[in-house]
């Protein structure tokens, strides 16, 4: 804690225009004792203090040059995250303070735990990264207090086992994490550990290869649904452009003709596509992509198959089966999509389009 109470003493008086002599007169103190005060030699006593912050007509706080600091806890948690943006490691201690005000407040300890293994991973610090893992121990006994729905005994876990592995404890974190891999959401995690410290490859592959395609399905919901926010906004090239993107990264994973779930995938897609070029006007634009639409439905229809038989990477398994909430034929996906998209010109382009080819 810094005081400024020498040079607040001596800034006060200049303001006042006074002398040392005059100030030194008026407190009813030598003027050897004003210039201790001013070059922080000595401090004055407390009711001396007071005086002087009298004299002056200002409070205290002000006169000691302290700034108090909001400790409301939200307050505490921005000046924490604020913090580890500009790497300041004033966080630990900061923390340290938090934790004293507030052992048993989850909040405080859960962020306290983040802290620390910020610092801890930046600068491979075992001893840092130890307190990260106790913090974090001691949050799973507070996590009934939790009201953050972004966090829960899963993401503690997750943490927890990134600081075993960062400590050279590979297999106690993988352990960790197998134990807790409730759908797969730490395969990845899983997968890249034991192949890149571990290098066991072997092991690894079913894990990778389980996280790529459910990693895979989360990005075509995630694009699409961006894709739909930023055409509401009229932002239609950006929401083409990451239409395109996801196209990109799909298209090089299919290899065959045959059909599976991935031709049902991309039919919703061109379907956006074709949506977001008729809300610009683009009539042919729109019909070329409901074409590819219509083809891929026919495909998928005509033998339908509820998983992934084509993918050029081994990353299918025997036990994967999809389900499309919007309908289980590809026909009726487009329509339910169409419906939900609410755009008569398309629905009519695709309905004529759909009769033709009967």
């Amino acid at each position: 804690m810094k005081l400024t109470l020498a040079e607040n003493i001596r800034a006060f008086r200049k303001e006042r225009r006074l002398t040392q002599e005059q100030f030194a007169e008026a407190m009813g103190v030598t003027v050897g004792s004003v210039y201790k005060w001013e070059t922080g030699q000595t401090i004055p006593e407390l009711s001396m203090l007071v005086e002087i912050a009298d004299f002056f007509d200002i409070s205290m706080d002000v006169l000691l040059g302290y700034r108090v600091k909001d400790n409301r806890i939200s307050a505490l948690e921005e000046r924490l995250r604020e913090y580890c943006r500009v790497m300041d490691r004033e966080a630990l201690a900061e923390a340290e303070k938090a934790l004293k005000k507030y052992p048993n407040s989850f909040e405080v300890v859960h962020g306290c735990a983040q802290v620390y293994a910020f610092f801890g991973v930046g600068s491979k610090n075992r001893t840092e990264t130890g307190r990260a893992l106790e913090l974090y121990e001691q949050a799973m006994l507070l996590i009934s207090q939790n009201q953050d729905p972004k966090i829960s005994e899963q993401t503690i876990i997750g943490e927890m086992a990134s600081a075993w592995m960062l400590l050279g404890e590979s297999e106690r974190g993988i352990e960790l994490l197998k134990a807790h891999n409730a759908g797969g959401s730490y395969s990845d995690a899983i997968g890249m550990e034991l192949a890149v410290n571990l290098k066991k490859y072997e092991e690894a592959e079913p894990f990778l290869a389980e996280a790529l395609l459910r990693n895979t399905i989360g990005l075509v919901d995630s694009v699409v649904g961006y894709a739909l926010v930023l055409s509401a906004r009229r932002e239609y090239a950006s929401a083409k452009r990451m239409l395109f993107g996801l196209i990109a990264y799909l298209e090089p994973f299919k290899e065959g003709e045959k059909a599976d779930f991935a031709d049902k995938i991309m039919a919703n897609i061109y379907t956006v596509m074709a949506y977001i070029h008729t809300l610009e006007g683009k009539t042919t634009e729109a019909t070329e992509c409901l074409r590819g639409v219509l083809a891929a439905v026919r495909r998928f229809d005509a033998t339908p198959y509820y998983g992934f038989r084509t993918l050029r990477y081994p990353v299918h398994r025997a036990d994967v089966i999809l389900n499309d909430v919007l309908g289980a034929s590809a026909a009726d996906s487009i329509e339910t999509l169409l419906g939900l998209l609410g755009n008569q010109e398309l629905s009519e382009n695709w309905k004529e389009m759909a009769a033709d080819e009967r």
